[in-house]
């Protein structure tokens, strides 16, 4: 089971690196803050991102429970997630996650620098996604080839839902990120 559970891990992060890089769509349109075809556009998703976001906790959505998930973007367990700050600022797309969470695994206090922006192909039936690649000391974005999506489903403004597929043997499951913006 260990195996498989590595397998699966080490496709979905294939994917992902294949998968990490995209063009923005350009769109003036005002929409609403929820999926479908005529939810908001890219640049829409992309204003209402930016700023400061505490991830409050992380769901499993038709994962069984048996599942092990040992971590999520090459990085830690997911609780070590919960109570992180996603700085996500406007301009050039340069921001940070802050980790909060203390455990074995966990490293309360590190920052991991990020650029992230919003997937989109016009016309593709599928809804914006949240892309991010981390950044180490003295590395350049545009060298850095491995990167992770999320599906975008929910904003308000002041709380945010993504989803990241999760590969299983019967079909896919999700993990439901939900975040609160922090007021400054």
């Amino acid at each position: 089971m260990r195996k498989h559970i590595l397998s699966v891990c080490t496709i979905f992060t294939l994917v992902m690196l294949m998968a990490s890089c995209g063009a923005q769509r350009k769109s003036s349109a005002v929409g609403s803050s929820s999926l479908g075809n005529d939810g908001p556009s890219a640049r829409e998703w992309r204003n209402g991102l930016k700023g400061k976001w505490v991830l409050n906790s992380v769901d499993r959505e038709d994962i069984p429970a048996a599942y092990t998930i040992k971590n999520i973007f090459d990085e830690a367990p997911v609780d070590c997630f919960i109570g992180s700050v996603w700085t996500l600022p406007g301009g050039n797309n340069q921001g940070s996650i802050v980790f909060n969470a203390s455990g074995t695994l966990c490293a309360d206090g590190a920052v991991r620098n990020v650029v992230w922006s919003v997937y989109d192909i016009p016309n593709d039936n599928l809804h914006p996604q949240f892309q991010f690649k981390k950044i180490y000391s003295g590395e350049k974005a545009r060298n850095v080839t491995t990167g992770y999506r999320l599906d975008l489903s929910y904003s308000d403004g002041q709380s945010l839902v993504m989803r990241m597929p999760i590969p299983l043997d019967n079909g896919t499951g999700n993990l439901v990120f939900n975040f609160s913006r922090v007021q400054d």
